[in-house]
């Protein structure tokens, strides 16, 4: 054995010898490597073909970049590659049919493209398939020497089909195209935005008329994914575009619409908002927003393959010019996005859209744009109306639904629906059997007014307590402490706080502090969580305060720190509720989704994120509830 590990070791050494490699880079890509050390994409694939089959290219990877001496010096037979740029609302899917090449083939082409393509974003084709399918054709019929050997110096002759698309030859510069199509440079650049900065490349088609329908006008609707020449084309106003570091800027019309930009530039909501923070403020003519950025932003496209679509239903209110809740559904985006960021990290495949809901005024036309044929799992909206339209919409392909905010007794008829947000009379029923166990014969004082709680406390306890003295009151303050008949000595109470206002919660923790020293032995209950009761801790523990809190981040957890510090990282900010919510909600559906989208054989699973505890039951009438919360008990 040990001779053959030498012999192995040997021969191992010897073909390394014979090849020159390189160490791969932070953003480096077959590509770039590729051109830096003067080989075509085919001769690097060639050299490197696990890398062609699929394989990931990886930061300190070494890569073969000359071949071994013992190798042929032939050219490969391999078709040449050449370039496409990325059209308005085109897909991996679209180009695929476009140029009649299987998405796979794509993909192992262009192995650093993710699961969405931006418009202007270079793709590598095969030269063959790109002559065949793009009419009429405008491509050199001999295939481009090897940029490693001498080539002699040939004229440029400018090839130009009708739709005005040009394919860059080798020895082309700025100045001999803009001559041989009598344009300017800064017309040459306004026309194919990112031209300036990537610079020109053999192969790749650029626009080279100005009338060309590729580039109309950003306020007309485009109509064409491809370059079909018109005989008749009448010339267009076209707007300006300035070219930032990384991407392009677009000037805001007036009667522009957030929905509107998204379809003209083929832009998730996601992106615009992640280049955009000033849209919290709302999109107004004559800002200058960016439209396009890196192109590893993820968008609602379903592949072939197992990754979930997912759609998230937020306010922002942009074109519903309603931004009541807009703030809230930014800080609940960000939560998302740092759990879809942790789950990708750990390997799920995941397709997100994300889509103003609007108004509830507007909410029904916005429905339009969650395509029930290709989506795995909705997150919102927030609001109970615009809830049951969508429960309407979706009804016939029972795509499971998960509401954040909304919760009532007529939504558990959907049995597709899953209600996040714990029902109040969860924590009535809990509180009331707190109370029969601590009762000992005590006054019982129920504090709430203007709810419906307290009764149904007080109902409770008379249920299983038999006759209990109860007092209902809309103010703590009206609690009296009476004097036991016997030691004369003041006589313990009960008292239950059944109130979320905060004016209640702060008026019946001053009043309990109080209790607690002058009744000694007094016992006191919350149905609510406030604030007040960790800054007062150690004197509520004199009345050993038992109160429900359904989202309250442990602090001093390894994981809640964990998630704390990477969201501060981020977005530079602690998470605020609806940030925390966010996360909670997304990270508990991915955990329970699996590739089919099959989150209904998970809801078994009891479990508690960053400040929310999921305990999901499912109602006679079908829908799924979260009875979760999390009990605290405090002692002296």
């Amino acid at each position: 054995m040990k001779k053959t590990i030498i012999l192995a070791l040997s021969i191992f050494g010897f073909s390394v010898s014979a090849q020159k490699t390189h160490e791969v880079s932070a953003k480096e890509t077959p590509y770039s490597i590729s051109r830096k050390y003067g080989l075509t994409l085919e001769e690097f694939y060639n050299l490197n073909p696990k890398i062609k089959d699929g394989g990931i290219l990886g930061i300190g990877d070494s890569v073969v970049i000359s071949k071994a001496s013992n190798i042929s010096d032939k050219s490969p037979v391999n078709p040449a590659i050449g370039q496409v740029s990325v059209q308005p609302r085109q897909s991996l899917y679209a180009l695929s049919r476009e140029y009649q090449i299987s998405v796979a083939e794509i993909r192992s082409l262009n192995p650093e493209i993710g699961e969405s393509l931006q418009i202007g974003q270079k793709i590598n084709l095969p030269l063959e398939n790109i002559k065949k399918y793009i009419p009429p054709k405008v491509v050199s019929q001999t295939p481009a020497p090897s940029p490693s050997l001498e080539q002699e110096d040939t004229p440029v002759v400018p090839v130009q089909n009708k739709s005005g698309i040009y394919m860059v030859q080798p020895k082309d510069t700025y100045q001999t195209i803009i001559k041989n199509f009598n344009m300017s440079l800064s017309e040459l650049f306004r026309i194919n935005p990112g031209l300036e900065k990537e610079g020109l490349q053999p192969g790749v088609y650029i626009v080279v008329a100005r009338n060309n329908p590729a580039i109309s006008a950003p306020t007309e609707k485009v109509r064409q994914k491809d370059f079909t020449p018109r005989e008749k084309t009448q010339k267009k106003e076209i707007k300006a575009f300035d070219i930032a570091d990384d991407g392009t800027n677009y000037t805001v019309q007036p009667g522009d619409t957030i929905f509107g930009i998204l379809n003209k530039f083929g832009i998730s909501l996601d992106q615009l908002i992640e280049l955009n923070p000033s849209l919290a403020t709302g999109l107004k003519a004559g800002m200058v927003i960016r439209i396009k950025g890196s192109s590893d932003k993820t968008s609602f496209i379903k592949s072939s393959g197992d990754a979930l679509n997912i759609v998230l239903l937020l306010p922002f209110g942009f074109d519903a010019k309603d931004a009541k809740y807009r703030t809230a559904a930014l800080d609940f985006l960000t939560g998302a996005k740092l759990a879809i960021q942790r789950s990708i990290e750990k390997g799920q495949k995941l397709n997100i859209n994300i889509i103003d809901e609007g108004s509830e005024a507007s909410f029904k036309k916005v429905l339009t744009s969650v395509n029930r044929d290709n989506t795995d799992l909705i997150i919102g909206p927030f609001f109970k109306s615009d809830l049951e339209a969508l429960m309407s919409y979706v009804s016939s392909k029972k795509i499971p639904v998960i509401s954040p905010f909304a919760n009532a007794k007529d939504l558990y008829k959907y049995d597709n629906l899953i209600i996040v947000e714990t029902e109040a009379s969860v924590y009535a029923e809990r509180i009331a059997k707190e109370v029969s166990t601590a009762y000992n014969g005590e006054k019982i004082y129920i504090v709430g007014s203007g709810q419906s709680y307290a009764g149904a406390i007080q109902a409770m306890l008379e249920k299983s307590l038999g006759h209990p003295n109860i007092s209902v009151l809309k103010n703590a303050g009206d609690i009296k402490i009476e004097s036991n008949i016997v030691t004369g000595q003041p006589a313990p109470i009960i008292t239950i706080l059944a109130s979320d206002n905060e004016g209640e919660k702060t008026n019946f923790v001053n009043t309990m502090i109080n209790l607690g020293k002058e009744a000694p032995g007094t016992r006191s209950f919350s149905m609510f969580y406030s604030t007040d009761f960790e800054k007062k801790e150690d004197e509520l523990g004199n009345v050993k305060l038992v109160y429900i809190m359904d989202r309250k981040i442990n602090t001093q957890g390894e994981f809640e720190r964990e998630v704390l510090k990477q969201y501060t990282s981020k977005f530079c900010k602690s998470p605020s509720k609806y940030a925390v919510v966010g996360f909670d909600i997304m990270i508990d559906a991915l955990s329970r989704e699996n590739a089919k989208g099959e989150i209904f054989n998970k809801m078994g699973k009891v479990q508690t994120h960053l400040a929310t505890k999921f305990e999901y039951e499912k109602t006679k009438e079908g829908a799924y509830i979260n009875k979760g919360y999390r009990l605290v008990r405090l002692n002296p």
